[in-house]
């Protein structure tokens, strides 16, 4: 193979096959429009890994389905998540509390018990999210969510200490103190958003966090504890100044951003949504979180992102949507060090915020839908699994070039454009509809310094057409129920296999070289493997 250099050339034909060959034209190819040259013997350093520290779940009842495990150890299994954090652990379905003739509280963690074993089967720890108020503790009647969690303050802030308390002494008996030490006790969940997700006022949430921060530390003052799990990145100054002057215990800020507008709480996406031309669209309010932190009495803090994703509801289709997956690498990557985890909401479409849903492709938060295909958005989490654990010196701005001990080369590239036409169209009407990509030049990688061998080379894409499952589901009517051989028949379309694989050699110094044709939207996995 002359000099190593393997011009690919990508034809997509209308079943979104592709085929890449070796060219011997000796015509000199066009000058690439992007250029990503690396050094294999410069490395920035340790591959920061934030990404898949933590992923969401809708709540902790619908962990006890055998559907919801299987597609969770999936996800583990593929995308190499360590935490998973979900609503309602408290709420009456997980049958938690309740009080006998007297007042007397009785606990009950059984069906608690059966979700995190599960969790611990699979290599997994919960980020525990405390809430919503169990209705034998709660102040009033109400509820958010089709399963009805329970938003009001707690009737008795000594009972509620008491149910924390107990709580964390059973999983210290359960689990074992140097185990639950490695664990995130989280106060609430957005309870700035009142009345939607609490009822009461700041202060309130305030004396709802003391509470249960220091009922968490009288179990073992190591246990880490934080909030205030806000959305839009609120409360964060507050509530450190609140800790810092009434010397209550805090360890991390937790809290929440999307990357649309109007709003922040419509689990029915009626409303509409529209995609946030920003490019600076939670990415920001990542780092300016990390600048309060740095600004507070207390900047060493650790920073989640508990929930964050294109959209807050979930009944919005950019997340079946191929732009998703070039989205989530963007976002990721101006993210850069500012948050110690970003959590993104959620694995799976079995979520019922508004009730069990009634097709197979409705806009759900999940990585994977209901029957477990995957979407373009689960492809970006198992290419980023997949890079190697030492990062190398790159100035390209949407991409990862990593490296492993054994020698294997990883680069993941993507281009993230913003196709949508403004505040005009939402959401709900754009990213239902087929979107062509548009070309966006070639793309070109050079790798210099690459030991001398043999490498098996293998080219993954995700993109238009390319492990892209809504498109297939579109093709077919967007039918209201898919039957087995449907699903079957899409998952096959979309499994995430290699668009090209060869085994070249490495030799005489020449640079390792790809030039790839690439659209708007596209992301590209390289994985070069020393044989």
């Amino acid at each position: 193979m002359k000099r190593n250099r393997i011009i690919l050339f990508v034809l997509t034909s209308l079943t979104a096959t592709f085929a890449f060959a070796q060219s011997k034209s000796p015509k000199k190819a066009e000058p690439a429009e992007r250029r990503i040259s690396i050094d294999f013997s410069q490395q920035k350093g340790p591959l920061n890994t934030m990404f898949k520290e933590c992923v969401g779940a809708g709540r902790a009842n619908e962990g006890l389905r055998a559907d919801w495990q299987q597609q969770l150890a999936y996800v583990k299994k593929e995308c190499g998540f360590r935490y998973i954090r979900m609503h309602g652990l408290l709420t009456d379905d997980m049958a938690v509390y309740k009080e006998d003739r007297n007042g007397n509280p009785e606990y009950n963690f059984m069906y608690v018990d059966v979700l995190f074993d599960f969790l611990q089967s699979i290599g997994m720890k919960p980020f525990v999210e405390l809430g919503f108020m169990p209705g034998g503790l709660a102040s009033g009647n109400q509820t958010i969510f089709w399963w009805r969690g329970n938003v009001t303050p707690p009737k008795n802030y000594d009972k509620w200490a008491g149910l924390i308390r107990t709580l964390t002494q059973h999983f210290t008996e359960r689990y074992g103190v140097e185990e639950v030490k490695t664990w995130y006790f989280e106060v609430w969940n957005e309870p700035n958003l009142s009345p939607g997700f609490w009822s009461g006022s700041q202060q309130d949430y305030f004396k709802l966090y003391q509470y249960t921060a220091q009922a968490i530390k009288s179990v073992n003052k190591d246990y880490r504890v934080g909030g205030p799990a806000t959305a839009g990145a609120a409360w964060e100054p507050e509530l450190i100044d609140f800790c810092h002057k009434n010397k209550v215990p805090i360890d991390f800020i937790s809290t929440h951003a999307y990357g649309v507008k109007q709003g922040y709480l419509d689990e029915f996406g009626n409303s509409g949504t529209v995609l946030d031309k920003n490019p600076g669209s939670v990415s920001g309010e990542v780092l300016e979180s990390r600048n309060e932190i740095a600004r507070s009495p207390m900047p060493n803090l650790e920073l989640h992102y508990t929930e964050w994703s294109a959209s807050y509801t979930p009944a919005d289709p950019i997340h079946d949507s191929y732009h998703e997956a070039a989205y989530v690498l963007q976002k990721l990557k101006q993210v850069g060090n500012a948050a110690n985890s970003m959590s993104y909401w959620v694995f799976t479409d079995i979520f019922e915020e508004a009730g069990p849903r009634f097709t197979p492709f409705h806009g759900g938060f999940g990585m994977l839908s209901i029957q477990g295909i995957n979407k373009p958005v689960f492809y970006a989490y198992q290419f980023l699994n997949r890079l190697g654990n030492i990062e190398l010196v790159n100035k390209d701005s949407a991409s990862w070039v990593c490296r492993d001990l054994p020698g294997n080369i990883q680069a993941l590239i993507w281009d993230f454009t913003n196709t949508h036409p403004g505040d005009s169209v939402h959401n709900q009407d754009y990213y239902i509809r087929d979107l062509p990509a548009k070309a966006k030049g070639k793309l070109q990688v050079n790798i210099a310094n690459v030991p001398e061998g043999s490498y098996a080379l293998e080219i993954y894409k995700v993109g238009y057409h390319n492990n892209d499952a809504y498109a297939n589901y579109l093709s077919m009517g967007r039918p209201s129920q898919l039957n087995r051989q449907q699903v079957e028949q899409i998952k096959k379309q979309n499994d995430g296999s290699p668009v090209y694989k060869e085994i070249i050699t490495v030799k005489n110094g020449i640079p390792f070289s790809k030039e790839l044709e690439l659209r708007e939207n596209d992301v590209y996995f390289l994985n070069l493997i020393k044989l």
